[in-house]
């Protein structure tokens, strides 16, 4: 059973429609992300989804919020409870990210008109993260379907709206723009060896790159 909103469903940031690309933060300690942050939004991406698989997220979210101020968007992923999304919510998160389905998180970020991105990947989930109020539905593990899946959701849900995540490389993003979604989600792809000595110049070319190849699609 699914849950209708009572209230109006959150829209998209500026800075997400402007960019169309959320890049996903993995560490070993959340005291690394500003560096590399800096570095993102040198090269144009200016959503930034830190990972509670990463230690220290929330005792450094309020710093990080404050310290970006403008110039990107800190939103808090991997959440799988309804207190984590409250306490993400709290300490000022732009939006929130699910791996799986859970209306009770999605209603949280809702009530509060937060943006939020639940994770599904069949039919049946990615509808009810959608009736529950969801933002855009975050299609997970968006490289075992491709972009074509998107035409085929659009047929039976034509106001379904999907930010695939998962497997999505830099060459791969261009055509899930094309196809329809919101934004494109990168974790590795995008970030490679940033959290390990990799250079945040190239990091930096690489947000570029990915950042032109996404205008260009969706000016199509």
């Amino acid at each position: 059973m699914t849950v209708t909103p009572s209230v109006a469903r959150p829209a998209p940031s500026a800075l997400l429609l402007a960019g169309r690309v959320v890049a996903v933060m993995r560490a070993g300690h959340a005291r690394e992300y500003a560096p590399v942050i800096d570095a993102l939004v040198a090269g144009g991406v200016a959503s930034i989804e830190l990972t509670l698989s990463t230690e220290g997220v929330f005792d450094l979210l309020p710093r990080l919020v404050e310290d970006f101020g403008d110039t990107a968007e800190i939103g808090v992923g991997t959440i799988t409870a309804t207190d984590e999304a409250e306490t993400a919510l709290d300490q000022g998160a732009a939006f929130l990210v699910t791996p799986t389905m859970q209306p009770e998180v999605i209603a949280a970020a809702v009530r509060r008109g937060v943006p939020v991105f639940p994770g599904g990947l069949t039919p049946t989930e990615l509808l009810t993260g959608w009736q529950c109020g969801a933002t855009a539905v975050k299609l997970f593990p968006a490289s075992t379907v491709g972009p074509g899946y998107i035409g085929q959701l659009r047929g039976p849900f034509p106001a379904l709206q999907v930010v695939p995540s998962g497997g999505v490389g830099i060459d791969d993003a261009p055509a899930w723009i094309a196809a329809g979604a919101v934004a494109v989600s990168l974790g590795g792809p995008l970030l490679r060896d940033a959290f390990s000595g990799g250079s945040p110049a190239a990091l930096t070319e690489r947000a570029k790159r990915v950042s032109s190849l996404v205008a260009e699609a969706a000016d199509a």
